[in-house]
């Protein structure tokens, strides 16, 4: 019964032959396609392509960040920052600068490791005003991002440091405005809503070592030297609760660092183009499919994937960690990140990751039957003219026939 109720959902008549709409349902325990519809067809994954780069993640980074590389020079420490998003971004556990800089008088900063630019390949331009859309960078700091907060009638930027780069527009804005190439904030008292809290900042170098010796106390400075053959390593923090914030949240910028570590831990450049290489010829080869893959966090139109191939990842991690495990990096229904307030039902029931952008909305991970049993899906949909939210609806129709007769 539930094959035929699959049938008609995807038939001639659904609302899903209106639009691109590719479907897979794998069963996890005989290794068998139960159900399919255009899962060979390439679509933009959106933020399920960060399924690829929590399996980057788990199988090269292990278990701890790659903070950064090193070396002493008399009163001087030389520094490369190998990409760890932790420091002073969210409630992410800190790393030690002190412990790091010890008894050196200076810190000698140099980003000159990084291949990657600030933006992925195929990011809209005007997304840099938004905080889904901070830069990546070798040594970020605050996430890249200026925080607003009103204080009485005056606006409030933090770091403090940014305070003084406000200036005063006459034009309707309703939001702080950033300048495109520098970090020049434009605001209107007059016109001012606040919707946004934090936005981007410009990341330049001589930047973050004001920030950073703001932060430790200690004068960097800033020196664009190649690393070293002899260096040390610092690998500052736990990787799991990065992880688990990157997939339950979809945070694009954790994503593209975590890349960038993963480059770092394979390559020592910060180089997302080369990991994502590595990763098809090795990790990925075993795709149905071969990703047209370019981001770590699924914020480029370029990246394409199928149905199946998300579906193999999906199975690639299940096998990967240990019983139940996964799941702990996976949005549920109802109940945590992404999905909290849709797919809700009384016993949970969808374990995924979702991914939208306009015209887009993808969802891979594992759906659970009232039989007992657990499936590994993919079901992504494009080019449709209405709302996410009208799509969404339909999917959730698809997936509780999928509990309930499965």
């Amino acid at each position: 019964m539930g094959i035929t109720q699959l049938e008609s959902a995807f038939g001639a008549q659904s609302f899903f032959a209106g639009h691109l709409t590719g479907f897979m349902l794998y069963d996890l325990e005989s290794k068998q396609i139960v159900f399919e519809k255009n899962s060979h067809l390439y679509q933009i994954p959106s933020s399920t392509a960060k399924l690829l780069t929590l399996y980057a993640g788990l199988t090269i980074l292990e278990d701890s960040t790659q903070t950064l590389r090193y070396k002493s020079s008399g009163d001087t420490l030389k520094i490369w920052g190998s990409g760890d998003p932790s420091w002073k971004y969210k409630n992410f556990d800190q790393p030690d600068f002190q412990k790091i800089i010890g008894n050196h008088a200076v810190v000698q900063f140099s980003d000159a490791n990084q291949v990657s630019p600030g933006y992925g390949y195929g990011w809209q331009w005007d997304d840099y005003k938004f905080d889904y859309a901070a830069e990546r960078s070798s040594l970020p700091i605050y996430g890249n991002l200026v925080t607003l907060k009103m204080v009485g009638d005056s606006l409030q930027l933090f770091p403090t440091t940014f305070q003084r780069m406000i200036q005063f527009s006459p034009k309707n804005l309703k939001e702080l405005e950033r300048d495109f190439n520098s970090n020049t904030y434009y605001y209107n008292p007059k016109t001012f809503v606040g919707r946004e809290n934090q936005l981007p900042f410009l990341v330049k170098p001589e930047l973050i070592t004001e920030l950073a010796s703001l932060e430790t106390g200690v004068p960097w400075i800033y020196r664009s030297d190649s690393l070293p053959a002899n260096h040390q390593q610092w690998r500052a923090a736990v990787l799991a609760p990065l992880l688990q914030e990157m997939m339950l949240y979809s945070d694009n910028f954790l994503a593209e660092q975590i890349l960038l570590m993963t480059s770092d831990k394979l390559f020592q450049t910060l180089d997302s183009d080369r990991a994502i290489d590595y990763l098809l010829k090795t990790a990925f080869s075993d795709l149905p499919d071969r990703p047209r893959w370019v981001d770590g966090s699924g914020l480029s139109r370029h990246n394409l994937m199928t149905p199946r191939s998300l579906v193999r990842v999906v199975e690639k991690l299940e096998e990967l960690l240990p019983d139940g495990q996964f799941e702990e990096y996976l949005a549920i229904g109802g109940k945590s990140g992404t999905l909290k307030n849709t797919f809700q039902a009384a016993q949970p029931y969808l374990f995924a990751k979702t991914g939208s952008m306009s015209h887009s909305y993808s969802l891979a991970g594992i759906v659970k039957t009232k039989s007992g049993k657990s499936y590994a899906f993919a079901f992504m949909n494009s080019n449709f003219p209405f709302p996410v939210s009208t799509v969404r609806k339909e999917v959730e129709k698809v997936m509780i026939q999928v509990r309930d007769h499965f």
